[in-house]
């Protein structure tokens, strides 16, 4: 991990490097630079105008689904269809992507997924649910929540749509707070069938309502690469919080833009083990240390941050605020709109 020293003034915070950010290849001396900050005047910007809302939290958030997009009720005919990326995925009846949630519970069948969770990741009500071609029917059962709905179940793995998917094919859900997946036809993770996901292992031949054989643990991942529809590879963290830079912030020599009541808003993200990132080269990652003491994360020598306007996982709200804040793509880079 790269470590910084504060030599800075009041207004800014200076922090010197060692030669993993610098001249090395890996600094921001190329590409997506910025001027280094040096005007205590610009801290003016910083007291207002970042949005607002709440702290990410646990992945549970609800959003407002999109009109015509994923809701609760009945899932048909279940049907398998290849998705990119994750291979052999289920649908519903309408062709919605279903999912599963790494905290519930297979045996015996729980869900960890209630209120605004739910609302965000709407049931799959087991009533009239029919196994299409490539599905074992036996796969099938169900679970009686706490309101005294019937959740489907695949593989004893209690089964949901995800709010923001605004029409059958989306996948929008895939990776979010890196504990949602799309769920495959044998009840693990679709990714699982292309060398990625939790690989958790399930039982077969159970009646409705029975559960599954828990599988292995997955390896923590706490910095990962998900695909966003209109920015491309975007970098989140544990929880599926967006990770965003900010061209006041300088990587080289490392300088903080964002101070005081700009921390309000803009939350700076922790460091991680290098062990534990996907989709993104390690030797981009590292860490400094803020004013205050703290360690934050950095990628590709630039400090990242979450956005309190993102309302759940998921979510880019932070991009382009202010023209001065970006999300991360997986090289570290500032993300662009398509187009």
């Amino acid at each position: 991990m790269h470590r910084g020293i504060c030599a800075g003034s009041a207004a800014v915070a200076v922090l010197l490097l060692t030669a993993g950010c610098g001249a090395d290849g890996n600094s921001a001396g190329k590409g997506n630079t910025v001027k280094p900050v040096s005007d205590s005047k610009q801290l003016d910007l910083y007291g207002s105008g970042y949005g607002s809302g709440s702290a990410p939290g646990d992945g549970g958030a609800a959003g407002d689904a999109p009109a015509g997009g994923a809701k609760s009720g009945p899932a048909g005919q279940l049907k398998v269809r290849e998705a990119a990326g994750t291979g052999a995925a289920l649908t519903d009846g309408e062709g919605f992507t279903l999912y599963r949630f790494d905290k519930d519970t297979a045996k015996p069948p729980k869900s960890a997924c209630e209120g605004d969770c739910a609302a965000a990741w709407p049931v799959v009500t087991a009533d009239g649910a029919q196994a299409g071609a490539g599905i074992d029917a036996a796969m099938l059962g169900s679970l009686t929540r706490a309101d005294g709905t019937r959740q489907l179940t695949v593989g004893g793995w209690p089964v949901y749509r995800y709010a923001k998917d605004a029409k059958a094919g989306d996948a929008l859900g895939e990776g979010v707070g890196g504990t949602w997946h799309v769920l495959g036809p044998d009840g693990k993770p679709a990714s699982a069938g292309k060398g990625a996901g939790t690989g958790m292992a399930m039982g077969t031949g159970m009646d409705m309502g029975a559960g599954a054989n828990p599988g292995t643990a997955e390896k923590k991942v706490s910095l990962s690469v998900r695909q966003n529809a209109q920015l491309g590879p975007l970098l989140q963290n544990a929880e599926g919080w967006t990770l965003y830079r900010f061209d006041k912030d300088s990587a080289w020599p490392m300088k903080f833009g964002c101070l005081d009541s700009c921390l309000d808003t803009w939350k700076p993200a922790k460091p991680v083990d290098k062990a534990e990132v996907s989709g993104i080269p390690a030797a981009l990652v590292g860490s400094v240390k803020r004013p205050d003491g703290s360690e934050q994360l950095t990628i590709d020598c630039w400090p990242v941050y979450t956005f309190t306007g993102d309302k759940q996982p998921g979510d880019a709200n932070g991009q382009g605020k202010q023209g001065l804040w970006f999300a991360v793509t997986g090289q570290g880079k500032k993300a662009k709109a398509a187009g």
